[in-house]
């Protein structure tokens, strides 16, 4: 027999999801958004967070400079968000941005 040393090239899928973090069109969003409750009541949500930062730290800076309450919920689907009272959309997303949290193209601001 002959030994061939033919490489067979693996399948490749376009839909599958990229984990390499420095492959351009990766980006990594953090998503705010912002809830209707009852009446005039909303919430805000802040998710897509690094695990690496402290979600709680975070939630007591976000909480001291918006004069408003909120907690650390944990999600099945989508990990732990932070929730605020109050519509804070773009308070939140210039508060990420000073404090160097995340860059400003990769936040995605939902709602109406």
């Amino acid at each position: 027999m002959v030994d061939l040393d033919i490489q067979i090239p693996a399948a490749f899928d376009p839909f599958t999801e990229d984990n390499d973090s420095g492959a351009p069109g990766a980006k990594e969003y953090v998503h705010i958004r912002v809830q209707q409750r009852n009446g005039k009541k909303c919430l805000t949500t802040i998710q897509g967070l690094k695990k690496d930062f402290s979600l709680e730290k975070i939630l007591k800076d976000l909480k001291k400079e918006f004069c408003c309450n909120g907690n650390v919920v944990q999600d099945k689907e989508l990990g732990k968000v932070i929730q605020l009272q109050g519509d804070q959309r773009k308070n939140a997303s210039q508060f990420l941005v000073t404090a160097g949290i995340v860059k400003k193209d990769q936040i995605k601001i939902h709602g109406f």
